[in-house]
């Protein structure tokens, strides 16, 4: 397991966050039983202020540093998830045709997305059900990513 700076408590879910410097670069979906951590820095407390208020509206727009690592290509696809609004899902495909690449491709961009919640890869689903989240088909991720979709659906 890695060495996050915090874990933070989430309605589906704990939190592994880890900073570099002031950026927020990795978000992890842990277990709940996961032991949750103290603040410990201000800019462990703006990310949990602002969970917080992603949990009360989950149209909320976040307002923090954060980087994510990744190829050109999976930045691309990732700056596209910011742009799907709450509550209104969008399909692999469509987002591929949009990009102008593969419903693959974009499938596995969200799988690899390190800040799951803050850069929304739970908005895109399969043209016939939930498709996957996280690297996993099954288990507890989709629980989360069908926790995010319904909470969500209180934006529209």
């Amino acid at each position: 397991m890695p060495i996050y700076d915090a874990i933070l408590g989430a309605p589906a879910c704990h939190l592994g966050a880890i900073f570099t410097g002031d950026a927020l670069t990795r978000l992890d979906l842990l277990p709940l039983d996961t032991p949750a951590t103290g603040y410990t820095s201000g800019h462990v407390r703006q990310l949990a202020d602002e969970l917080e208020a992603y949990w009360h509206n989950p149209a909320h727009t976040f307002d923090l540093l954060f980087v994510p690592a990744g190829t050109p290509f999976q930045l691309r696809v990732w700056h596209a998830l910011m742009a799907i609004p709450a509550g209104q899902p969008a399909t692999y495909g469509a987002l591929a045709k949009r990009l102008g690449t593969a419903a693959r491709a974009v499938g596995q961009a969200c799988a690899s997305n390190p800040l799951p919640i803050l850069i929304p890869c739970h908005r895109v689903v399969a043209a016939n059900g939930l498709g996957g989240f996280m690297h996993a088909s099954s288990g507890a991720p989709l629980d989360v990513k069908t926790w995010l979709l319904a909470h969500e659906q209180r934006a529209d």
